[in-house]
């Protein structure tokens, strides 16, 4: 395996490995996880307390895997393009097939609302004016993976196509460009403080883009919360960013959570996604973003390999193809 594929490779299983292990605390408050489980150490089945993941094995993973590969198999099927009829189609075939096996891990706010909008006849361009929750950002690797992060207008260009039917908005289309920009940059042989860099500057450049809605900026806040963390003890830190980042389904709290915890760890994939898990709220978003990003940092080969052993058995997962086609997708945009 050469090392762009390890790192493709990285990213895609990063995402499914945070997205598992924050499955069973989602929804959870800190202090809950605390009394339920001490410290989460490694993957739980989903507890009975918890209306969303109650009954789900450990190692299972949620929305935000299968939204992403969702994504990234329009993508490959449309030769680097997404139809924003058909992925509102797929989404909603995506939904009612989890609540005929009886799934509670459903659309988010402002996928579903735009999603609603499409079947009542509104054009798809029209359907994600107010979108602005996390649902773009914690779907978008594919697009990092499928294309490198410069030139920057033409990337944004891609991050906003994905965007467009539920997210098209300033801050939907911020924080998705974000999380791309950090995998791109990742799986093309960047760093950590690289990623970082190159998710402030997508964000910045994605906030001109779209329907303007009101909110705190994208690119200051992912800063500020990864200088917020910097030299703190964990538990500390993860206070600070319960307290004070937030850990809710709204982008400017629950994206630059995640690079909060990728700060945190030093890019550990591991330890990112673990941290994630114990901060609660929509943690297995924020843990699934921190892990797509440390994978494409650090590849497939420092995942702990019984963890991708679980995910790919529990979950049926083989995402081997899907990252070769993506970055076939990627030598073609670099010409």
């Amino acid at each position: 395996m050469n090392h762009l594929h390890d790192r493709a490779l990285g990213a895609l299983y990063g995402l499914a490995m945070g997205d598992a292990l924050g499955m069973p605390t989602q929804i959870m408050p800190r202090r809950s996880i605390v009394a339920r489980f001490g410290t989460v150490t490694g993957f739980e089945p989903g507890p009975a307390e918890n209306p969303v993941s109650a009954g789900m094995p450990a190692g299972a993973v949620t929305d935000d895997t299968d939204q992403a590969v969702l994504v990234g198999r329009l993508l490959v099927e449309g030769n680097g393009h997404i139809d924003p009829l058909r992925l509102a189609q797929e989404l909603l075939e995506w939904e009612r097939a989890m609540k005929a096996k009886g799934s509670f891990d459903l659309l988010g706010p402002s996928t579903k609302a735009a999603l609603e909008a499409v079947s009542r006849g509104v054009p798809p361009e029209e359907a994600g004016r107010s979108g602005s929750t996390n649902g773009a950002a914690m779907r978008i690797t594919p697009v990092g993976v499928a294309f490198p992060d410069k030139p920057l207008e033409s990337f944004v260009d891609q991050v906003a196509a994905a965007c467009r039917v539920t997210h098209d908005t300033t801050l939907g289309i911020a924080s998705a460009a974000a999380v791309a920009a950090a995998v791109s940059r990742g799986v093309g042989g960047g760093g950590l403080e690289d990623a970082f860099a190159a998710a402030i500057t997508a964000a910045a450049a994605g906030a001109e883009r779209g329907h303007w809605v009101y909110g705190a900026s994208i690119a200051a806040r992912i800063e500020w919360a990864v200088e917020l963390v910097r030299g703190l003890p964990e538990e500390r830190a993860l206070d600070r960013v319960n307290d004070l980042v937030g850990t809710s389904v709204a982008s400017q709290e629950s994206v630059p959570a995640a690079f909060a915890v990728l700060a945190l760890a030093d890019g550990e994939p591991w330890r990112a996604c673990l941290l994630a898990a114990n901060l609660g709220g929509d943690c297995d978003t924020i843990g699934a973003i921190a892990g797509a990003i440390a994978g494409s940092i650090s590849g497939a080969s420092a995942l702990p390999a019984d963890a991708l052993t679980t995910l790919r058995s529990v979950n049926g997962l083989d995402l081997e193809p899907l990252a070769t086609s993506l970055l076939e997708l990627r030598a073609a945009a670099a010409g």
